[in-house]
């Protein structure tokens, strides 16, 4: 009899069977008619003369007899009854198997085994068999475990239960198994064969995340299952915190439909329920309605929030569309959507659009505010398609979006002053032998604050790899110093925008496009000479074509208290193709010095080394200025006069190329001298803890502490640039440091020009002036907090293009990214990070310098092994305030969650308290309560 339960469902079907049972191993065949049954027992070899006399006698008693039972303590065996067979046939064969054990059945698949610990027993008439102890059924991928299991031919029933121990507690509850579907457990079950009608009591299954308990169900002839008292929750335990309570419900092969159900939580039944419901069978998506959820905002009212309906439109392609209602005339709406094709790609779509209304009616701020905002994200799997991959991240939104939508409904401080949005779609392929590299694509940058967009649609280039001309596949030694020339080529085209975005779609802002190409091609050879000097040479040439040129003519500026101003510069536009072509040559060498000390009576500290990287390079351009190339012309005011250039001592100059995509050559000759220094510095102490056997550990005390200039020997004045510097020191893994400044090498003196004190930059040389100066450091108390959090964030991210993920995952994942404190681990006791930048810049034409200094930092603890506190706050020294500052508390509820979140200072103080279920299944079931008290929000 072979026994299958799928969720609260039981078939029997008769079949040919093996059973094993401790030392025994039966062979029983089930028929419809008749009974037989072989039995073998084997056991150990110095008991070969008892075990034949057991078989002899076991083999009479079981043909001759009649039905007789027997019970060993160590060991049980069993017959198993058949249901009457009224075909008249003889179903009977039996089969030796290989290794002498014989068996009765049709095929080996129709065995089945079954054993018990403690004993099997039968009736006198041998009607009923009983199986004691750890009684186990096994069939193909079918699996039983009970305590107590028995059989009764007379009204072909099969009964399995649990027993009560010593204490009084139920254990040994009937689990069964299918292959791949959980384990169900259930306090005790019936089934009859012959009408195929079957009852599970009190039963506790995982369904797809939820989990089915209590109860009673019912499986009748035609495959439908009757329920009743039964608790759909996503609480893993057999008796959880919260549920559904189905009085009744009816499950078929697609779907369960159910009387009256309401909440219940911690078995106290809410006033919280519906008269019917219709679930579709977890194991297939079904379109549907998505109820949505009620709440009350500050400024915009009560609202009915992401209400709508969801498509599943096949297995790769799923959609949402939503919409959000509030009581004082505000609304938006949304459509999500999911794609995906396994080892392909898969990606989602976003697209938004809100009219909200702020203030009273019949007041200006009661005008309706209308923004959009599309999101597009797509990846493709790396082995896809080798040579070839496209990739896009969109997310363009008005510049008003995240402040009249409250960060798209989120209220997250975050979103709300996101500043920034970035855009990019990519193309890629290599061909030729990978000599090749093509891409192309669109990009899109905006600034919400000052309303300015970017737009590069489309862009493209295409690479090709570096070659050695006069190098051969079949050269045998070493390369000749001409045979090491390599030359390249690059290729650039775009055609942009910039405007406000008020002005995005319209036709004046259609006529500021900007486009073009840029031609590079690169020519370079290397080599070292004298062993320690690396040699660089070569040059570039560049060609750039543009559609456009610019016209410039200069206006007298006014009188003004008596004092003529500065002239204006009116610029034109003048549509047609140009080109523009320039080169320049340049050399270098570079070389590493190294300087060790060592130290015997300086405690731990052994050996200080400094390696010192010098480079030199020289770089010269000719002047394409000259009106007579095309590149520029002679600026003249209105009236024809020619505006002179105090500079160069000659008439003004100006690039017909400027403003354009890709520019044209400079003005004037260039003949520089690029000079650097980086040095680095590690020490050597002694370490006790080393493992390499030297007993010394390597300690960087800097690492690329970097000085840089350029000379212009052909520039008319100030010929050296300020001198820059930067470096970092990573002291330990928890703390390290950067920084970085300039110096101004010229004397600057006081001047007045038109009554106005000011100051100039000479052309005199002078001790150094540091104009700029930016120091900061970071430091973590735990490091092993945010090296796990940002192992899940990878992880999060991996899986999200591997699989593609859902709105609400997407939302989970861009939160925790943009708040570290939005990750929760219980499992870290602790965690304290703080972050100081201080900034200092001073023109050195200036007379008041700007100074910044801030102090961040951000942790959590674990008040209780469920409660955990996280905050987040600053100090700014030059405003002597806070920063923004926020609190957290989260409470771990088992299949609950509680949280608070707080900012009580700032333009966005607000708090927010949400009591929700963990599971994403039942993420609707959650009780939210926030108050704001910014204007909007």
């Amino acid at each position: 009899m072979f026994i299958s339960v799928i969720g609260e469902m039981l078939y029997f079907i008769p079949c040919k069977s093996e059973f094993a049972v401790s030392n025994a191993i039966f062979f029983i065949n089930f028929e419809r008619f008749g009974l037989n049954a072989l039995l073998l027992l084997h056991s150990h070899t110095d008991l070969k003369f008892l075990r034949i006399i057991f078989l002899l006698s076991t083999i009479f008693l079981l043909t001759v007899a009649g039905h007789t039972a027997f019970a060993f303590s160590g060991f049980a065996m069993r017959q198993v009854l058949q249901q009457q067979d009224t075909s008249g046939r003889d179903t009977l064969k039996t089969r030796t198997n290989p290794g002498g054990k014989n068996s009765v059945g049709k095929g080996p698949d129709s065995k089945i085994e079954y054993s018990a610990v403690d004993s099997t027993k039968y009736s006198k008439d041998k009607s009923i068999i009983y199986l004691y102890g750890k009684a186990r059924v096994i069939y193909q991928s079918f699996e039983l475990d009970a305590d107590y299991i028995t059989y009764n031919s007379k009204t072909n029933t099969v009964f399995a239960s649990g027993r009560k121990d010593a204490k009084g507690k139920y254990v040994g509850k009937p689990i069964f198994k299918m292959e791949q579907q959980g384990s169900s457990v259930a306090d005790s079950l019936f089934y009859n064969t012959r009408t195929s009608k079957g009852t599970v009591f009190n039963t506790f299954t995982e369904q797809e995340g939820g989990f089915f308990s209590g109860g009673q169900s019912k499986r009748q002839p035609d495959n439908e299952i009757h329920v009743k008292g039964m608790t759909y929750s996503t609480c893993n335990l057999p008796h959880p915190h919260f549920g559904l309570y189905i009085t009744k419900g009816i499950v078929t092969d697609k779907q369960i439909i159910t009387g009256p159900v309401y909440l219940k939580i911690e078995d106290i039944p809410l006033p919280l329920g519906l008269p019917f419901a219709f679930f579709p069978k977890p194991n297939n998506r079904t379109s549907g309605i998505i109820m949505p959820s009620i709440g009350d905002d500050a400024t915009r009212g009560f609202f009915l929030r992401d209400g709508g309906y969801y498509l599943n439109l096949n297995d790769y392609w799923d959609a949402k569309i939503l919409a959000t209602v509030y009581t004082y005339g505000s609304y938006s709406a949304s459509l999500n959507t999911n794609y995906t094709k396994r080892y392909k790609y898969n990606g989602s779509i976003r697209l938004d659009y809100a009219n909200n209304r702020y203030g009273v009616e019949g007041t200006p701020e009661y005008a309706p505010k209308k923004d959009y905002s599309i999101q597009w994200s797509h990846s493709q799997n790396a082995n896809a398609n080798p040579g070839t991959s496209f990739g896009a991240s969109v997310n363009i939104k008005t510049s008003t979006y995240n402040n009249n939508t409250a960060g798209s409904n989120t209220y997250n401080a975050y979103a709300i002053t996101e500043n920034y949005l970035n855009s990019n779609i990519t193309y890629g392929k290599v061909f030729g032998d990978g000599l090749f590299n093509l891409s192309a694509g669109a990009s899109h940058s905006q600034d919400t604050r000052t309303r300015l967009v970017s737009i590069s649609l489309p862009t493209a280039s295409l690479n090709m790899s570096t070659i050695s001309p006069f190098d051969s596949k079949k050269r045998l030694g070493e390369q000749k110093w001409y045979q090491k020339l390599t030359v390249g080529y690059s290729l650039l085209t775009a055609n942009s925008i910039n405007t406000p975005d008020s002005l995005l779609f319209r036709r004046e802002s259609l006529n500021k496009l900007s486009n073009g190409f840029s031609h590079s091609v690169p020519v370079s050879i290397n080599f070292t000479a004298l062993k320690y000097f690396n040699f660089n040479a070569g040059g570039t040439y560049l060609e750039k074509w543009h559609f456009q040129s610019t016209r410039q003519t200069a206006v007298r500026g006014g009188l003004l208290d008596g004092v003529v101003q500065p002239y204006t510069v009116i610029r034109d536009t003048v549509n047609g193709f140009n080109r523009s072509g320039e080169y320049s040559f340049n050399m270098g060498v570079s070389t590493k010095i190294y300087n060790t000390a060592q130290f015997n009576n300086l405690g731990n500290l052994k050996a200080l080394r400094l390696v010192m990287t010098p480079t030199v390079s020289f770089n010269y351009r000719p002047d394409f200025s000259d009106p007579s190339k095309g590149n520029y012309k002679i600026l003249q005011y209105q009236d024809g006069a020619t505006v002179w250039d105090p500079v160069y001592n000659r008439a003004k100059r100006y690039s017909i190329h400027d403003g354009l995509l890709y520019g044209g050559p400079g003005e004037g000759r260039s003949a520089t001298i690029n000079f650097g220094l980086d040095n680095t510095l590690e020490a050597k102490v002694f370490s006790a803890k080393d493992t390499t056997g030297t007993g010394m550990k390597k300690v960087p005390i800097i690492q690329g502490l970097a000085f840089n200039g350029t000379y212009d020997f052909l520039k008319p004045v100030n010929k050296l640039s300020e001198l820059s510097f930067s470096g970092r020191s990573q002291f330990t893994d928890k703390f390290g440091i950067t920084y970085d400044g300039s110096f101004n090498p010229y004397f600057v003196r006081d001047s007045v020009l038109n009554n106005v004190r000011g100051r100039a930059l000479t052309n005199n040389y002078t001790l150094p002036q540091l104009t700029r100066f930016s120091l900061s450091f970071g430091y973590s108390l735990n490091a092993d907090a945010f090296k796990k959090r940002n192992e899940n964030l990878d992880d999060a991210a991996k899986q999200a293009q591997q699989t593609g993920m859902t709105a609400e995952q997407a939302a989970q994942l861009a939160l925790v990214s943009s708040d570290p404190n939005a990750f929760v681990d219980f499992k870290i006791p602790w965690n304290f990070t703080f972050s100081y930048r201080f900034d200092y810049s001073k023109a050195p034409t200036a007379f008041v310098s700007t100074l910044t200094n801030t102090l961040n930092f951000n942790g959590d603890f674990n008040v209780t092994p469920l409660w955990k506190v996280q905050f987040t706050s600053g100090y700014d020294f030059q405003s002597k305030g806070l920063s923004p500052t926020s609190f957290s508390i989260y409470r771990d509820l088992h299949c609950w969650d509680m949280s608070i979140h707080w900012i009580p200072v700032g333009p966005y103080r607000s708090y927010n308290l949400t009591i929700k279920v963990k599971a994403s299944i039942l993420q609707d079931l959650k009780l939210s309560k926030q108050q704001a008290y910014y204007t909007r929000f």
